[in-house]
Protein backbone atom coordinates (compact mmCIF):
# COMPACT_ATOMS: atom_id res chain seq x y z
CA UNK A 1 0.00 0.00 0.00
CA UNK A 2 1.30 3.44 -0.91
CA UNK A 3 2.42 5.66 1.94
CA UNK A 4 2.12 8.80 -0.17
CA UNK A 5 -0.48 11.41 0.88
CA UNK A 6 -3.73 10.73 -0.96
CA UNK A 7 -5.48 13.57 -2.78
CA UNK A 8 -8.98 13.23 -4.18
CA UNK A 9 -9.33 14.90 -7.59
CA UNK A 10 -12.91 15.65 -8.65
CA UNK A 11 -13.35 16.54 -12.31
CA UNK A 12 -15.66 15.41 -15.09
CA UNK A 13 -13.90 13.56 -17.89
CA UNK A 14 -16.76 14.14 -20.31
CA UNK A 15 -15.99 17.88 -20.41
CA UNK A 16 -12.73 18.46 -18.47
CA UNK A 17 -10.49 15.53 -19.50
CA UNK A 18 -7.54 17.67 -20.66
CA UNK A 19 -7.59 19.82 -17.52
CA UNK A 20 -8.02 16.80 -15.24
CA UNK A 21 -4.99 15.03 -16.74
CA UNK A 22 -2.90 18.19 -16.46
CA UNK A 23 -3.80 18.63 -12.78
CA UNK A 24 -3.22 14.94 -12.11
CA UNK A 25 0.22 15.04 -13.75
CA UNK A 26 1.19 18.04 -11.62
CA UNK A 27 -0.10 16.41 -8.45
CA UNK A 28 1.83 13.22 -9.12
CA UNK A 29 4.94 15.25 -9.92
CA UNK A 30 4.66 16.63 -6.39
CA UNK A 31 4.76 13.13 -4.93
CA UNK A 32 1.14 12.56 -3.92
CA UNK A 33 -1.16 9.69 -4.83
CA UNK A 34 -4.20 10.77 -6.85
CA UNK A 35 -7.65 9.23 -6.64
CA UNK A 36 -9.81 10.67 -9.39
CA UNK A 37 -13.59 10.83 -8.99
CA UNK A 38 -15.46 11.40 -12.25
CA UNK A 39 -19.05 12.61 -11.73
CA UNK A 40 -19.71 12.94 -15.48
CA UNK A 41 -23.28 12.69 -16.71
CA UNK A 42 -23.00 12.97 -20.49
CA UNK A 43 -20.73 9.97 -21.10
CA UNK A 44 -18.25 7.66 -19.43
CA UNK A 45 -14.63 7.84 -20.57
CA UNK A 46 -12.53 4.67 -20.69
CA UNK A 47 -9.94 4.18 -19.44
CA UNK A 48 -11.28 6.53 -16.85
CA UNK A 49 -11.03 7.58 -13.24
CA UNK A 50 -10.58 5.41 -10.16
CA UNK A 51 -14.15 6.32 -9.19
CA UNK A 52 -16.43 6.18 -12.23
CA UNK A 53 -19.70 7.94 -13.03
CA UNK A 54 -21.44 4.58 -12.65
CA UNK A 55 -20.16 4.31 -9.07
CA UNK A 56 -21.13 7.89 -8.26
CA UNK A 57 -24.68 7.34 -9.51
CA UNK A 58 -24.85 3.96 -7.78
CA UNK A 59 -23.97 5.49 -4.42
CA UNK A 60 -27.12 7.60 -4.80
CA UNK A 61 -29.25 4.57 -5.64
CA UNK A 62 -29.47 5.01 -9.41
CA UNK A 63 -27.79 3.77 -12.57
CA UNK A 64 -25.99 6.32 -14.69
CA UNK A 65 -28.57 5.77 -17.41
CA UNK A 66 -31.37 6.54 -14.95
CA UNK A 67 -29.58 9.76 -14.10
CA UNK A 68 -29.29 10.70 -17.75
CA UNK A 69 -32.93 9.85 -18.34
CA UNK A 70 -33.96 12.52 -15.84
CA UNK A 71 -33.38 14.97 -18.68
CA UNK A 72 -32.82 17.95 -16.40
CA UNK A 73 -29.35 19.19 -15.50
CA UNK A 74 -30.38 20.27 -12.01
CA UNK A 75 -32.00 16.94 -11.14
CA UNK A 76 -29.09 15.00 -12.62
CA UNK A 77 -26.66 17.14 -10.67
CA UNK A 78 -28.50 16.57 -7.40
CA UNK A 79 -28.16 12.78 -7.76
CA UNK A 80 -24.46 12.98 -8.60
CA UNK A 81 -23.87 15.38 -5.69
CA UNK A 82 -25.44 12.90 -3.31
CA UNK A 83 -23.42 10.00 -4.65
CA UNK A 84 -20.15 11.93 -4.81
CA UNK A 85 -20.52 13.11 -1.22
CA UNK A 86 -21.29 9.61 0.09
CA UNK A 87 -18.34 8.10 -1.75
CA UNK A 88 -15.92 10.83 -0.65
CA UNK A 89 -16.90 10.45 3.00
CA UNK A 90 -16.60 6.66 2.79
CA UNK A 91 -13.22 6.95 1.08
CA UNK A 92 -11.95 9.37 3.69
CA UNK A 93 -13.13 7.08 6.50
CA UNK A 94 -11.32 4.13 4.93
CA UNK A 95 -8.15 5.61 3.45
CA UNK A 96 -7.98 8.50 4.76
CA UNK A 97 -7.46 11.49 2.47
CA UNK A 98 -4.92 14.28 2.92
CA UNK A 99 -6.50 16.75 0.49
CA UNK A 100 -9.16 17.42 -2.15
CA UNK A 101 -8.92 19.40 -5.38
CA UNK A 102 -11.65 20.04 -7.91
CA UNK A 103 -12.15 21.83 -11.23
CA UNK A 104 -15.39 23.28 -12.53
CA UNK A 105 -17.59 25.97 -13.92
CA UNK A 106 -20.79 26.80 -12.09
CA UNK A 107 -22.15 23.24 -12.25
CA UNK A 108 -18.90 21.50 -11.43
CA UNK A 109 -18.13 23.98 -8.67
CA UNK A 110 -21.51 23.29 -7.09
CA UNK A 111 -20.83 19.56 -6.98
CA UNK A 112 -17.21 19.81 -5.84
CA UNK A 113 -17.98 22.38 -3.13
CA UNK A 114 -20.87 20.26 -1.85
CA UNK A 115 -18.44 17.40 -1.33
CA UNK A 116 -15.88 19.70 0.27
CA UNK A 117 -18.43 21.20 2.64
CA UNK A 118 -19.18 17.70 3.93
CA UNK A 119 -15.53 17.03 4.77
CA UNK A 120 -13.90 17.91 8.10
CA UNK A 121 -12.37 21.27 8.90
CA UNK A 122 -8.62 21.31 8.41
CA UNK A 123 -8.54 18.85 5.51
CA UNK A 124 -7.01 20.85 2.60
CA UNK A 125 -9.62 21.80 0.02
CA UNK A 126 -8.78 23.61 -3.24
CA UNK A 127 -11.34 24.47 -5.92
CA UNK A 128 -10.33 25.89 -9.32
CA UNK A 129 -13.52 27.61 -10.42
CA UNK A 130 -14.73 30.17 -12.92
CA UNK A 131 -16.93 31.42 -10.06
CA UNK A 132 -13.92 32.39 -7.93
CA UNK A 133 -13.98 36.05 -8.99
CA UNK A 134 -17.71 36.43 -8.44
CA UNK A 135 -20.18 35.42 -5.76
CA UNK A 136 -18.23 32.79 -3.82
CA UNK A 137 -20.41 32.41 -0.72
CA UNK A 138 -22.53 29.52 -2.05
CA UNK A 139 -19.37 27.55 -2.80
CA UNK A 140 -17.25 28.32 0.26
CA UNK A 141 -20.14 28.46 2.73
CA UNK A 142 -18.86 28.04 6.26
CA UNK A 143 -15.98 25.74 5.35
CA UNK A 144 -12.25 26.28 4.84
CA UNK A 145 -12.25 26.07 1.04
CA UNK A 146 -9.59 27.84 -1.05
CA UNK A 147 -10.74 28.98 -4.49
CA UNK A 148 -8.46 29.66 -7.47
CA UNK A 149 -9.65 31.83 -10.35
CA UNK A 150 -8.57 30.30 -13.70
CA UNK A 151 -9.09 33.75 -15.35
CA UNK A 152 -9.96 32.15 -18.69
CA UNK A 153 -12.75 29.65 -19.13
CA UNK A 154 -12.00 26.02 -18.33
CA UNK A 155 -11.45 25.17 -21.97
CA UNK A 156 -8.10 23.54 -22.45
CA UNK A 157 -4.66 24.54 -21.23
CA UNK A 158 -3.16 27.89 -22.19
CA UNK A 159 -0.41 30.16 -20.89
CA UNK A 160 -2.73 31.56 -18.20
CA UNK A 161 -4.82 28.60 -17.05
CA UNK A 162 -1.79 26.28 -17.13
CA UNK A 163 -0.13 28.38 -14.44
CA UNK A 164 -3.32 28.46 -12.35
CA UNK A 165 -3.89 24.70 -12.51
CA UNK A 166 -0.24 24.01 -11.69
CA UNK A 167 -0.27 26.46 -8.78
CA UNK A 168 -3.47 24.91 -7.43
CA UNK A 169 -2.02 21.40 -7.72
CA UNK A 170 1.21 22.43 -5.99
CA UNK A 171 -0.76 24.19 -3.26
CA UNK A 172 -2.96 21.23 -2.37
CA UNK A 173 -0.03 18.79 -2.69
CA UNK A 174 2.07 20.87 -0.29
CA UNK A 175 -0.80 21.10 2.18
CA UNK A 176 -1.48 17.37 1.84
CA UNK A 177 2.12 16.50 2.63
CA UNK A 178 1.95 18.45 5.86
CA UNK A 179 -1.64 17.65 6.80
CA UNK A 180 -2.00 16.32 10.32
CA UNK A 181 -5.57 15.64 11.43
CA UNK A 182 -6.12 17.34 14.74
CA UNK A 183 -7.49 15.33 17.58
CA UNK A 184 -10.42 16.75 19.45
CA UNK A 185 -9.37 19.35 21.97
CA UNK A 186 -8.94 18.05 25.49
CA UNK A 187 -10.28 21.39 26.72
CA UNK A 188 -14.01 22.12 26.94
CA UNK A 189 -15.04 24.32 24.00
CA UNK A 190 -16.99 27.58 24.14
CA UNK A 191 -18.06 29.36 20.93
CA UNK A 192 -18.48 33.13 20.74
CA UNK A 193 -19.28 35.77 18.11
CA UNK A 194 -17.58 39.12 17.67
CA UNK A 195 -16.82 42.10 15.43
CA UNK A 196 -14.10 44.70 15.82
CA UNK A 197 -16.68 47.08 17.28
CA UNK A 198 -16.96 44.94 20.45
CA UNK A 199 -13.41 43.62 20.46
CA UNK A 200 -12.55 45.04 23.88
CA UNK A 201 -15.33 42.98 25.39
CA UNK A 202 -14.81 39.71 23.56
CA UNK A 203 -11.02 39.70 23.91
CA UNK A 204 -11.36 40.04 27.69
CA UNK A 205 -14.02 37.32 27.78
CA UNK A 206 -11.90 34.98 25.68
CA UNK A 207 -8.73 35.50 27.70
CA UNK A 208 -10.56 35.09 31.00
CA UNK A 209 -12.13 31.81 29.91
CA UNK A 210 -8.86 30.55 28.43
CA UNK A 211 -7.16 31.28 31.75
CA UNK A 212 -9.78 29.04 33.36
CA UNK A 213 -8.97 26.12 31.04
CA UNK A 214 -11.47 26.52 28.22
CA UNK A 215 -10.85 26.64 24.49
CA UNK A 216 -12.74 29.62 23.06
CA UNK A 217 -13.59 29.63 19.34
CA UNK A 218 -14.32 33.19 18.18
CA UNK A 219 -16.28 33.80 14.95
CA UNK A 220 -16.49 36.99 12.86
CA UNK A 221 -20.23 37.56 12.63
CA UNK A 222 -20.64 38.91 9.12
CA UNK A 223 -22.97 36.17 7.88
CA UNK A 224 -20.83 33.13 7.16
CA UNK A 225 -19.10 33.56 10.53
CA UNK A 226 -22.32 32.90 12.40
CA UNK A 227 -23.14 30.01 10.08
CA UNK A 228 -19.72 28.52 10.83
CA UNK A 229 -20.34 28.95 14.56
CA UNK A 230 -23.61 27.06 14.27
CA UNK A 231 -22.01 24.32 12.19
CA UNK A 232 -19.21 23.84 14.71
CA UNK A 233 -21.81 23.64 17.48
CA UNK A 234 -23.63 20.93 15.53
CA UNK A 235 -20.49 18.93 14.78
CA UNK A 236 -18.43 19.24 17.93
CA UNK A 237 -18.84 18.94 21.66
CA UNK A 238 -19.30 22.64 22.42
CA UNK A 239 -20.41 23.17 26.02
CA UNK A 240 -21.63 26.79 25.82
CA UNK A 241 -22.25 29.61 23.33
CA UNK A 242 -21.87 33.34 23.92
CA UNK A 243 -24.04 35.21 21.42
CA UNK A 244 -22.28 38.51 22.00
CA UNK A 245 -22.75 39.89 18.47
CA UNK A 246 -26.31 39.95 17.14
CA UNK A 247 -25.77 41.93 13.93
CA UNK A 248 -26.54 38.84 11.83
CA UNK A 249 -29.99 38.66 13.41
CA UNK A 250 -30.53 42.37 12.83
CA UNK A 251 -29.54 42.01 9.20
CA UNK A 252 -31.80 39.00 8.71
CA UNK A 253 -34.75 41.00 10.01
CA UNK A 254 -33.91 44.13 8.00
CA UNK A 255 -32.33 42.78 4.82
CA UNK A 256 -28.83 43.89 5.76
CA UNK A 257 -25.70 42.51 4.15
CA UNK A 258 -24.66 40.29 7.03
CA UNK A 259 -27.70 38.11 7.46
CA UNK A 260 -26.94 34.53 8.47
CA UNK A 261 -30.48 33.43 7.69
CA UNK A 262 -33.48 32.40 9.79
CA UNK A 263 -31.73 29.47 11.48
CA UNK A 264 -28.92 31.46 13.06
CA UNK A 265 -28.40 30.41 16.73
CA UNK A 266 -30.77 27.46 16.49
CA UNK A 267 -28.01 24.85 16.66
CA UNK A 268 -27.06 25.58 20.26
CA UNK A 269 -30.63 26.18 21.39
CA UNK A 270 -31.82 22.91 19.87
CA UNK A 271 -28.91 21.03 21.40
CA UNK A 272 -29.75 22.33 24.84
CA UNK A 273 -26.34 23.75 25.70
CA UNK A 274 -26.07 26.96 27.77
CA UNK A 275 -26.37 30.22 25.85
CA UNK A 276 -25.58 33.74 27.04
CA UNK A 277 -27.00 36.52 24.86
CA UNK A 278 -25.57 40.04 24.95
CA UNK A 279 -26.80 42.63 22.40
CA UNK A 280 -23.39 43.45 20.96
CA UNK A 281 -23.76 45.40 17.71
CA UNK A 282 -27.53 45.61 18.12
CA UNK A 283 -27.14 49.35 17.52
CA UNK A 284 -26.63 48.98 13.78
CA UNK A 285 -27.49 47.15 10.59
CA UNK A 286 -24.96 46.68 7.79
CA UNK A 287 -25.47 48.12 4.32
CA UNK A 288 -23.12 48.76 1.41
CA UNK A 289 -21.62 52.09 0.26
CA UNK A 290 -23.37 55.29 1.48
CA UNK A 291 -25.53 55.68 -1.62
CA UNK A 292 -26.80 52.12 -1.16
CA UNK A 293 -27.47 52.72 2.53
CA UNK A 294 -29.44 55.87 1.78
CA UNK A 295 -31.61 54.02 -0.74
CA UNK A 296 -32.12 51.01 1.49
CA UNK A 297 -32.65 52.86 4.77
CA UNK A 298 -33.87 56.40 3.92
CA UNK A 299 -33.89 58.89 6.76
CA UNK A 300 -31.73 56.77 9.06
CA UNK A 301 -28.60 57.82 10.89
CA UNK A 302 -25.54 56.06 9.54
CA UNK A 303 -21.77 55.83 9.84
CA UNK A 304 -19.45 55.08 6.89
CA UNK A 305 -17.36 52.23 8.27
CA UNK A 306 -15.31 51.95 5.08
CA UNK A 307 -15.94 52.46 1.36
CA UNK A 308 -17.78 49.13 1.12
CA UNK A 309 -19.76 49.05 4.37
CA UNK A 310 -22.07 51.48 6.14
CA UNK A 311 -23.40 51.01 9.67
CA UNK A 312 -27.06 52.11 9.84
CA UNK A 313 -28.41 53.07 13.28
CA UNK A 314 -31.21 50.89 14.67
CA UNK A 315 -34.08 52.71 16.34
CA UNK A 316 -36.86 51.66 18.69
CA UNK A 317 -38.74 49.60 16.09
CA UNK A 318 -35.72 47.54 15.03
CA UNK A 319 -34.52 46.96 18.59
CA UNK A 320 -37.96 45.82 19.73
CA UNK A 321 -38.27 43.46 16.78
CA UNK A 322 -34.77 42.10 17.44
CA UNK A 323 -35.62 41.31 21.08
CA UNK A 324 -38.84 39.59 20.04
CA UNK A 325 -37.03 37.58 17.36
CA UNK A 326 -34.39 36.37 19.80
CA UNK A 327 -37.11 35.47 22.29
CA UNK A 328 -38.86 33.44 19.61
CA UNK A 329 -35.69 31.46 18.97
CA UNK A 330 -35.21 30.85 22.68
CA UNK A 331 -38.80 29.62 23.07
CA UNK A 332 -38.26 27.06 20.30
CA UNK A 333 -35.10 25.70 21.95
CA UNK A 334 -34.34 23.81 25.11
CA UNK A 335 -31.21 25.59 26.36
CA UNK A 336 -30.69 27.39 29.63
CA UNK A 337 -30.40 31.01 28.51
CA UNK A 338 -29.39 34.29 30.14
CA UNK A 339 -29.71 37.73 28.54
CA UNK A 340 -27.31 40.44 29.76
CA UNK A 341 -27.97 44.01 28.62
CA UNK A 342 -25.58 46.97 29.10
CA UNK A 343 -27.48 50.26 29.30
CA UNK A 344 -24.72 52.60 28.11
CA UNK A 345 -24.13 51.31 24.59
CA UNK A 346 -23.92 48.18 22.46
CA UNK A 347 -20.72 48.73 20.40
CA UNK A 348 -17.93 51.19 19.74
CA UNK A 349 -20.23 52.97 17.27
CA UNK A 350 -22.73 53.31 20.13
CA UNK A 351 -20.30 55.00 22.51
CA UNK A 352 -19.22 58.59 23.25
CA UNK A 353 -16.23 58.00 20.96
CA UNK A 354 -18.39 56.55 18.20
CA UNK A 355 -20.72 58.03 15.62
CA UNK A 356 -24.08 56.40 16.41
CA UNK A 357 -24.21 56.80 20.18
CA UNK A 358 -27.69 56.87 21.69
CA UNK A 359 -27.85 55.29 25.13
CA UNK A 360 -31.54 56.21 25.38
CA UNK A 361 -32.21 53.25 23.07
CA UNK A 362 -30.49 50.61 25.21
CA UNK A 363 -33.44 50.38 27.65
CA UNK A 364 -35.73 49.82 24.66
CA UNK A 365 -34.02 46.52 23.91
CA UNK A 366 -33.85 45.60 27.60
CA UNK A 367 -37.55 46.23 28.20
CA UNK A 368 -38.56 44.41 25.03
CA UNK A 369 -36.40 41.42 25.96
CA UNK A 370 -37.74 41.42 29.51
CA UNK A 371 -41.28 41.29 28.16
CA UNK A 372 -40.72 38.79 25.34
CA UNK A 373 -38.37 36.24 26.89
CA UNK A 374 -39.79 33.16 28.64
CA UNK A 375 -40.11 33.44 32.42
CA UNK A 376 -37.30 30.89 32.84
CA UNK A 377 -34.79 33.20 31.14
CA UNK A 378 -32.76 35.58 33.26
CA UNK A 379 -32.78 39.09 31.74
CA UNK A 380 -30.43 41.44 33.62
CA UNK A 381 -29.35 45.02 32.94
CA UNK A 382 -25.99 46.62 33.76
CA UNK A 383 -25.24 50.34 34.12
CA UNK A 384 -22.18 50.26 31.88
CA UNK A 385 -21.11 49.99 28.25
CA UNK A 386 -20.78 46.62 26.52
CA UNK A 387 -17.05 47.21 26.04
CA UNK A 388 -16.46 47.97 29.73
CA UNK A 389 -14.45 45.44 31.70
CA UNK A 390 -17.28 45.04 34.19
CA UNK A 391 -19.64 43.82 31.49
CA UNK A 392 -17.11 41.36 30.05
CA UNK A 393 -16.56 39.97 33.53
CA UNK A 394 -20.32 39.63 34.01
CA UNK A 395 -20.51 37.53 30.81
CA UNK A 396 -17.72 35.26 32.05
CA UNK A 397 -19.39 34.80 35.42
CA UNK A 398 -22.76 34.03 33.83
CA UNK A 399 -21.29 31.47 31.41
CA UNK A 400 -19.50 29.69 34.23
CA UNK A 401 -22.65 29.61 36.33
CA UNK A 402 -24.74 28.18 33.50
CA UNK A 403 -22.11 25.54 32.74
CA UNK A 404 -21.91 24.56 36.39
CA UNK A 405 -25.70 24.34 36.68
Amino acid sequence: MSTKPKVLLIATLDTKAVEAKYVRDNLEAQGVEVLHMDPSIRRSVKPGAEITPEEVAGAAGKTIQEVRDLGHEGKCQAVMMEGATKLALALHAKTPLSGIIGIGGSMGSSLVSTVMQAMPYGLPKVLVSTMASGFTQPFVGAKDITMFNPVCDIAGINSITGDVYRNAAIAVAAMAKHYEPKKASDKPIIAMGTLGTIDRCTVRVRKSLEDKGYEVLVFHTLGTGGQALDQIVSERDVIAVIESSVVEHNDFLNNGLCSAGPNRSKAALAKGIPVVIAPGNADFMVSGPPEMAERQFPGKRYHIHNKALTAVRTEKEELTRLAQHLAGLVKEGKSPVSVLVPLQGFSHHDSPEGHLHDSSLCPVFYNAAKEAMPASVKVESFDCHLNDEAFADAIVQEVLELIKA
